[in-house]
């Protein structure tokens, strides 16, 4: 885009265009909320033509449409590149508004076509039973994110502007979302945007001053203190306020566009330099009236300029004829007859205001991200195996290889690829990243950064201390087309509880969307986990979330839990191939036993549950009992356990079996990775006692396999809200999944052993009192616990 250094004056013809189209756009929100019939109002408005059910948000959307009608002139002028983003809560009416108005969901949708029936069905099918929701939910062209979401809508723009050095996002954002934390604190991504290599956001801070019916605090401070604030978070805060649309036409198109020049300017400066530097990028305060151009008044009350005007302006119609004709008033005063013509088309001089193809918001493949999509560079995973000797004998950090693997797949795809982090990459030992690339960051630099602090401007590893940030820039990064993973500490992960529910939504309904191209799967690995947390203590025990995840869609989700390195690796190398997955993993990241070779680990995670043989002596006949290990700490435990059981009782037999796919447990009608039934009893019997070590809270377990037939017999150990400074071992005892825990409980499970086990049932708790005893003395495990190795 080649922009003037001085900005044109708009003619007053085209002014009364934007503000006709902006009338056409008024109209049919309305028009969504209200109409299952007479579209364009060609006869005289009757009950039967009102929805029996009026739902829908009209408060934001004239707004909404406003900021969209703006931006279509300035890209039909300057012929650039650019996507919308919707973030107040219920705003579908003021964006399907101008997509259908620039063709865009007729092409999509052919029976909602560009005519008084295609209006028709167009009205009828908003908020309606089989229809679409009142956000701009995955069905809307144009659409990345939906505004239910409350929160995230910077993240997300900032996300999708990373690596897309054409692309401006323009984002309409709430005075009601303003309040939350998340979007408070992602105002702080301009700290970390490269105007050498990103596009630009450009914020729209929509105040219409309430929220459902409350005053909002940003629309209730001073002029001065709002100016402050924004130029505090490093912001060229930009003010159009009114209410008279004509000049506030004028007063938007003039600032709208010197922000786009701005924008540019900022942008072909550094790259003439190629020296990134963190700029004062410009941002827009629209404050327009909540409901603008609706009713003034309804049944004796304000509602234009107050939150009554928040959802269905006039909500009695049907029974009141009075309000009746006040909608067809409000309706009329649109003039749809000098906007539409006979055949119900938007007047060509007003159809030619929008950009044409692909440069149309609602066209843009950024916002189908999947049509950019192109597959990572990936090396060969197996170069980075740990060395497995033989099961259970030697110790590695389990994250560490992964790490590099990281680092050489980010080598690789130096455009389109990121990872994703609380300051906690180091920690995580996912350091190995920063020898390709470093810490983003734009901000100040200290002398002392140099040592150690591994920061820069062209680094392409994202941390802030933000779950919320971290997981909507990914979001946005993801869904414009690209590649990331994110890593973070097992208690916290619960701060993106509802953006992991959300995105897992906005997945499952891309599904069934057959427009919406597959996107890469966000990749979550959860570390630092519940077994090892010797000195953060209680805060930090906290498995849950994988409770969380199991309440998606299975069409989604998939949670794998990897015992050592070489399962990480192989979980990770098909996590960061796939598409419209929500991939949770969980390992981790200090030392732990190494189990399995390269090979076996392929085969084991290829199944994603099996009997590990050399840890069983039960071929050829049925176990005793099963013993089940989920997890790298309850897999060592649920090992040791073995080991102690066959030690006391040579004649026991014991089927050991390793879980790393968690949906194994599910039947195979419930989830794609589910076992068949038979699968399922063939390898947990139909009646032998089963114990099942797992490192979250046990009653998911029972959960997901209640419907087994032996479930009867299924005793899962888990997290059981238990200890606070303690050592692995000894918070292991607290919880009772540790081997003498588990053993005893074998003992009390199998009939011929309840009377005859008593001596070792004894000898165990000696043992358990033994390690908890040094581990209060010493403050670290008995030694010969804690360096314990696989003896067979």
């Amino acid at each position: 885009m080649n922009a003037p250094t001085q900005l044109p004056d708009i003619s007053e013809q085209e002014l009364y265009r934007i503000d006709a189209y902006w009338r056409a756009c008024n109209y049919l929100a309305a028009g969504m909320i209200y109409l299952r019939d007479n579209p364009l109002l060609r006869e005289p408005l009757q009950i039967e033509h009102i929805k029996n059910r009026l739902l829908g948000h009209w408060g934001a959307s004239p707004g909404l449409a406003f900021g969209y009608v703006h931006m279509n002139r300035l890209i039909k002028k300057y012929d650039f590149n650019a996507i919308f983003m919707a973030g107040p809560g219920h705003g579908a009416p003021g964006v399907l508004g101008p997509i259908y108005l620039e063709g865009t969901y007729s092409e999509i949708y052919p029976n909602k076509g560009e005519d008084e029936d295609g209006i028709k069905l167009f009205f009828k099918e908003f908020s309606f039973p089989g229809g679409i929701g009142s956000h701009c939910t995955p069905e809307t062209p144009g659409s990345i994110h939906e505004g239910g979401e409350l929160g995230y809508s910077i993240s997300h723009a900032f996300g999708a502007a990373y690596d897309n050095p054409d692309l401006i996002v323009t984002v309409m954002v709430g005075d009601g979302e303003s309040e939350t934390a998340p979007l408070a604190t992602s105002w702080h991504s301009n700290k970390f945007l490269n105007p050498v290599r990103d596009g630009a956001v450009l914020p729209i801070l929509h105040l219409n001053g309430y929220k459902i019916n409350n005053p909002t605090i940003l629309s209730r401070i001073s002029h001065e203190e709002l100016d402050n604030l924004f130029r505090g978070y490093g912001w060229t805060p930009h003010f159009v306020e009114g209410s008279d649309p004509l000049a506030m036409h004028a007063r938007m198109a003039e600032v709208l566009e010197q922000c786009v020049l701005e924008i540019r300017r900022i942008q072909a400066e550094a790259r003439t330099s190629n020296h990134p530097v963190r700029p004062r990028w410009p941002m827009i305060v629209l404050r327009s009236p909540k409901g603008w151009t609706g009713p003034k008044e309804v049944n004796g009350h304000k509602v234009e300029g107050f939150w009554r005007a928040h959802q269905v302006p006039i909500g009695d119609v049907r029974s009141n004829p009075e309000n009746l004709h006040k909608l067809e008033a409000w309706l009329r005063s649109y003039k749809p007859e000098e906007l539409f013509d006979q055949n119900g088309c938007l007047m060509p001089e007003l159809k030619a205001l929008a950009p044409r193809y692909t440069r149309r918001m609602s066209a843009n493949p950024h916002a189908n991200g999947g049509l950019l999509r192109k597959a990572l560079r990936m090396p060969d995973f197996r170069d980075y195996a740990a060395d497995v000797s033989g099961p259970g004998k030697t110790s590695a950090e389990n994250t560490r290889p992964l790490g590099k693997l990281l680092r050489d797949i980010m080598a690789q795809n130096m455009n389109n690829f990121r990872v994703f982090g609380p300051d906690e990459n180091s920690s995580n030992k996912l350091d190995n990243v920063y020898e390709v690339s470093k810490k983003t960051w734009l901000a100040d630099f200290l002398p002392e950064d140099a040592d150690g602090s591994e920061l820069s401007p062209d680094g392409r590893v994202m941390e802030m201390l933000s779950e919320h940030t971290l997981e909507g820039w990914l979001e946005g990064y993801l869904l414009t087309g690209r590649h990331g993973f994110f890593s973070t500490y097992e208690a916290f992960v619960h701060v993106i509880d509802s953006m992991f529910n959300q995105h897992a939504k906005w997945l499952a309904m891309s599904n069934e969307i057959p427009w919406r191209a597959p996107v890469s799967s966000l990749n979550l690995l959860i570390t630092s986990t519940v077994w090892r947390q010797d000195h953060n203590g209680f805060t930090h025990q906290d498995p849950g979330f994988l409770d969380v995840v199991v309440n998606k869609s299975p069409k989604v989700t998939r949670i794998y839990l990897p015992p050592d390195v070489n399962t990480l690796l192989c979980v990770a190398n098909d996590c960061l191939q796939s598409t419209d997955f929500i991939n949770v993993i969980v390992c981790d990241k200090q030392k732990h036993l190494q189990y399995l070779t390269m090979e076996q680990a392929i085969k084991h995670c290829t199944k994603g549950i099996g009997i590990w043989d050399w840890a069983s002596n039960d071929e050829g006949s049925e176990p005793d009992m099963v013993m089940v290990g989920c997890g790298d700490i309850p897999t060592k435990e649920a090992l040791a356990a073995t080991v102690l059981l066959r030690e006391s009782f040579p004649d026991i037999k014991i089927r050991f079996i390793n879980v790393v796919d968690l949906y194994k447990l599910t039947p195979s009608s419930e989830h794609p990775h589910g076992l068949s039934d038979k699968d399922f009893d063939s390898l947990f019997t139909i009646d032998r006692p089963i114990i099942f070590n797992f490192h979250g809270y046990p009653w998911l377990i029972h959960r997901l396999a209640y419907r087994r037939t032996n479930h009867k017999n299924l005793h899962v150990r888990g997290y059981k809200e238990k200890g606070s400074i303690n050592t692995p071992l000894e918070l292991a005892i607290q919880n009772e999944i540790d081997r003498f825990s588990l053993a005893i409980d074998v003992i009390d499970r199998i009939p011929r052993l309840r009377v005859a086990g008593a001596h070792v049932k004894e000898r165990l708790r000696d043992k358990q009192i033994e390690c908890r005893h040094y581990a209060y003395e010493h403050g670290v495990d008995l030694p010969e616990a804690d360096g314990w190795t696989w003896p067979y």
